[in-house]
């Protein structure tokens, strides 16, 4: 059984969803996550410089889209949960980050999917992993029985089918995925890229995915063991190019830029909140400064809001979109 509140902040503001790609042109080739091949430099020597204070102004609302729910869902316990999401352009000539949250009903049981899409090379990536991913992962038989079976399937899958119907158009388009899904009382995280899921239990900050990026040990390892090479070009990339080392999309890197997901499980029982969010919060904030932003606000559509607000404060320079979801005892 179901019972969902929704809300939404923004009822006396302008609808600001993330755009279309066919109201928006794409983003320049060169984003903080792709940019062209450039002859390879060595890595900065670090250095420390005196702190400085930048004065950056507070965040429009009318420019912040953000809303949330309340819901309840059975299993072999019951679980209570609100949730809350926020996506903020910022200072980003175009919008190339999406979310998805959906409550559905898969054979007989009742799921919730929480994802943050971060795309790069355009949106068109993105965008089809929110309107795609998750109803692939529905719809696939083992998804109750096998969950992390499912899960693996539906994600290989999903690039495929974005891959063929692209046709070899936008080559160099692709995209993250951090998602969770609640079944019951399970918590199932998967993720591709450089988006990112943080748990609060007692006060910590759980790491529930581990960045997908060029320069660790396993990922240089498999790329280079597919054929594929990995350079710095201001930070390491794929072949000189893209910044992570798995995405949806990027059929140019293919071969070594795989959408494999990463899978952890967790129950929730002990587990206060998680957050789901893009790049652009993480880049400067840490796990644990997220976790004690959120902690004390009890409301997660305050809390998502409050993260993109202190990391635009904190100077970041991308897109930013979060996802809170907060666990009570039912």
């Amino acid at each position: 059984m179901m019972n969902v509140d929704k809300k939404e902040s923004d009822r006396n503001l302008p609808e600001l969803s993330p755009p279309s790609v066919e109201n928006h042109p794409p983003a320049p080739a060169a984003t903080p996550s792709r940019q062209p091949l450039k002859e390879p430099t060595a890595p900065p020597q670090m250095k420390q410089t005196p702190s400085t204070t930048v004065m950056i102004p507070s965040i429009d609302p009318n420019a912040l889209f953000s809303g949330g729910g309340i819901s309840f869902l059975t299993g072999n316990k019951s679980a209570k949960f609100s949730y809350g999401y926020a996506s903020f352009k910022g200072k980003r000539a175009s919008m190339e980050d999406f979310y998805e949250t959906r409550i559905s009903e898969v054979d007989g049981q009742m799921v919730a999917f929480f994802g943050v899409f971060d795309g790069h090379g355009g949106s068109r990536t993105a965008e089809y992993l929110k309107n795609n991913l998750f109803k692939n992962l529905s719809g696939h038989p083992d998804f109750i029985k096998d969950t992390k079976s499912a899960i693996v399937e539906a994600f290989k899958q999903t690039d495929a089918d974005y891959l063929n119907e692209e046709k070899g158009q936008q080559k160099d388009a692709g995209s993250t995925a951090s998602t969770a899904v609640l079944l019951g009382d399970r918590l199932v995280v998967a993720n591709v890229g450089d988006s990112r899921v943080v748990a609060c239990r007692d006060g910590s900050a759980i790491p529930l995915s581990i960045d997908h990026k060029p320069d660790r040990s396993d990922e240089r390892e498999r790329i280079e063991q597919a054929g594929g090479f990995i350079i710095w070009a201001g930070t390491w990339r794929v072949g000189g190019v893209l910044a992570v080392s798995r995405a949806f999309g990027d059929k140019l890197l293919k071969p070594y830029v795989v959408a494999d997901p990463e899978i952890q499980e967790e129950e929730i029982d002990g587990v206060d909140f998680i957050i789901i969010a893009s790049d652009g919060l993480w880049n400067v904030l840490s796990n644990k400064d997220a976790v004690a932003i959120v902690q004390d606000i009890k409301d997660a559509e305050a809390a998502s809001r409050k993260l993109i607000e202190e990391a635009y404060s904190r100077g970041s320079s991308d897109n930013i979109t979060c996802v809170v979801v907060r666990f009570e005892s039912a």
